[in-house]
């Protein structure tokens, strides 16, 4: 009886980002209707790439699968093979150039020591100058975890401009741990599994689009029909902000937006490294990335598209990117939450849903769990 009840539902999925398109795919494999709602003018969210001169643009900034889970990593294979890029990025502090993560190589460079041990002394004689003391904001909390040299050149103008205020006025919670790596090693990443899906995230997402119960609808904003859309479903999955949907009536949730200058250049090679990081006050974007490098050998030889990411305020009608999770946010999405669970109809999920700074393999866990909560099985 449970089958034949499902066949009968239809679902609307708002957002074709990986949450919404991963449980549209699940749904529609087990015999439900489906539509999907896409504001945008292309599917996949800010996971979308797409082909110029024959490289993968990721055009709203890098996105390397990382993951730990060999659930999830398993799960997604069925949408794509995986190359093994390896996240390796650099960091240009006013010309001088640094390995990251914070590895034997990025000492070596910035103190000339040559062992771990000379590298852990020199990191343990810079900490002393928050010695006995209890961080009460980021910038003393990450002196105290690496030290002041490493904090001024790598951490300090980085920071602020990807958060858009001032080290001493951040909460030290925001660094909880910095990864110090006492090898030769500029693997960024400490995951088992890591990657870019060849041919680019979009082709893994029309894989998991492409059934004949998925119908996908772009340019279309769920906000023009709210209440006609949650009339006629059974079930809406809803991936976009969780204070918008309810009209902000509680107040409203802070994000970060990004902007982004992507163009062609003239030559093969532009930097020599998928990205580079720039951790000066004064440059005023965050990153450079030169999108050929996540893919090797592909492209056209002479020529290479690059990405200048620059970090935003978000106001009401900019695009929301990550979620800013700080006490008085965090306290008042709990409250937003509450309404959620009243809403019978409709499933939150994603960055934007459930207010959390997921990475691709937590969207995918997180769609996971909401598959198994829905379909039981």
């Amino acid at each position: 009886m449970k089958d034949i009840e499902r066949v009968k539902m239809n679902y609307l999925v708002v957002g074709s980002g990986l949450y919404g398109s991963l449980f549209a795919y699940e749904a529609a494999k087990r015999a439900n209707k489906v539509t999907i709602i896409e504001k945008r003018n292309h599917i996949a969210g800010n996971i979308y790439t797409k082909e110029v001169d024959g490289i993968q643009v990721h055009v709203y900034g890098a996105h390397i699968f990382h993951t730990s889970n060999k659930k999830v990593w398993d799960y997604v294979q069925q949408f794509a093979d995986f190359n093994r890029y390896t996240n390796s990025p650099v960091a240009n502090y006013k010309g001088h150039m640094y390995n990251l993560p914070f590895n034997m190589n990025t000492f070596s460079e910035m103190w000339g020591v040559r062992t771990p041990q000379e590298a852990m002394a020199k990191i343990n004689e810079q900490r002393q100058e928050m010695a006995g003391k209890e961080p009460n904001n980021l910038e003393e909390q990450a002196i105290s975890l690496i030290g002041r040299d490493i904090y001024d050149k790598l951490i300090k103008g980085y920071t602020e401009k990807q958060w858009g205020r001032k080290c001493t006025e951040l909460p030290a919670f925001i660094i909880k741990r910095l990864p110090v790596r006492l090898i030769y090693d500029n693997n960024y990443f400490n995951d088992d599994y890591q990657g870019i899906p060849i041919g680019g995230y979009t082709r893994m997402v029309e894989k998991m689009l492409d059934h004949p119960n998925i119908t996908v609808k772009l340019n279309t904003d769920f906000f023009d029909k709210k209440d006609e859309y949650l009339e006629n479903y059974d079930k809406i999955v809803y991936t976009g902000m969780i204070d918008k949907f309810f009209d902000y009536k509680l107040g409203e949730l802070e994000y970060r937006s990004l902007r982004f200058e992507t163009e062609e250049k003239n030559v093969g090679n532009y930097q020599g490294n998928a990205v580079i990081n720039y951790t000066d006050a004064e440059t005023p974007y965050t990153r450079v990335i030169e999108h050929k490098h996540f893919e090797f050998g592909k492209g056209d030889k002479d020529k290479t598209i690059i990405t200048r990411e620059y970090p935003a305020d978000w106001h009401r009608g900019d695009e929301p990117y990550y979620p800013v999770n700080n006490d008085r946010n965090n306290q008042l999405y709990a409250k937003y939450a509450e309404l959620a669970k009243k809403q019978d109809k409709v499933i939150f999920g994603g960055r934007l849903g459930q207010y959390k700074y997921y990475n691709m393999d937590q969207v995918i866990e997180a769609a996971l769990n909401a598959v198994h909560s829905e379909f039981g099985d």
